[in-house]
């Protein structure tokens, strides 16, 4: 699958890294070590920078 840079989407991650606005490199790389990328989570939440699961389901039962 190739993917394309999307400029249309505001990425709301905090951290800087090569793969803003590269939604499906973005998802991979977190995937790979059991995360969730920024864009899952209240931008409260992401600014913790923890992507776990456990924080993901706090985030989104709040």
């Amino acid at each position: 699958m190739s993917c394309q840079h999307n400029t249309s989407i505001k990425c709301p991650c905090t951290y800087s890294c090569g793969r803003r606005g590269k939604c499906c490199e973005c998802l991979a790389y977190h995937l790979r070590s059991d995360e969730f990328p920024a864009c899952f989570f209240s931008k409260e939440a992401e600014a913790k920078y923890d992507r776990s699961f456990e924080a993901l389901v706090k985030d989104r039962n709040n």
